[in-house]
């Protein structure tokens, strides 16, 4: 199979196409081999346009690689320059810590899963991004050791940002995330100022769910 080809296809027909303009977040998608992060048998789809399983029982629970359309619009959404510190909650085996890499001066990639840490390790040194320091760890707490971030993208839709996440911001810095499960989820773009925190909605998507994330059920008497 031809995955330079395929890769083009994927960034022309399925994110192109989907208002991504951003000059550096087409580079990176252009530039960064999908078919390396993915399950050795599915490979030949890695380029499909939806998400592809990479854990099913693992340590941190079901795990996905996001769709291309709405990862590279979410990417989009952050505005990361090449001057910023990016946070990645649940990286996976490391792909969207290399595309990443390729906007950000450097990036934190958290992991809960011990499997997938390893791999995203071992894939990034292999292809040469150094720039990423693959971490695990409680997704929900973040990784206050490396804080503050300037961009936090939470790779996978939520129930609720926790306040241990919005906290590791720097002034000035933005977390994206997408808020909610199925179709009634929308992609929001949180931003701290002044110890603030504000918050937009940004467009719908629909995303597999990272584990975890749920508000808290009240009782009711």
């Amino acid at each position: 199979m031809n995955f330079e080809a395929a890769r083009i296809k994927m960034v022309d027909n399925q994110i192109r196409t989907t208002d991504v303009t951003s000059h550096p977040v087409l580079a990176a998608f252009l530039s960064v081999p999908r078919e390396e992060f993915v399950p050795a048998a599915l490979k030949p789809l890695a380029y499909i346009d939806s998400d592809i399983e990479l854990a099913a029982n693992g340590a941190g629970g079901r795990r996905y690689l996001m769709e291309p359309s709405p990862l590279a619009k979410l990417l989009q959404l952050a505005e990361i320059s090449k001057d910023d510190t990016v946070l990645e909650i649940g990286c996976g085996t490391g792909y969207a810590s290399a595309i990443l890499s390729e906007l950000a001066a450097s990036v934190v990639a958290l992991e809960s899963d011990d499997t997938l840490a390893s791999e995203a390790t071992a894939t990034l040194g292999r292809l040469g991004h150094a720039n990423v320091k693959v971490v695990t760890g409680d997704l929900e707490k973040g990784h206050a050791a490396g804080a503050p971030y300037d961009v936090i993208f939470v790779h996978g839709s939520v129930e609720t940002v926790p306040e241990d996440l919005l906290s590791q911001l720097s002034d000035g810095g933005r977390l994206v995330a997408v808020v909610g499960f199925g179709n009634a989820s929308r992609a929001q773009l949180f931003l701290r100022e002044n110890g603030r925190t504000s918050e937009r909605l940004a467009f719908n998507t629909a995303v597999k769910p990272l584990p975890g994330f749920r508000l808290a059920r009240e009782f009711v008497f």
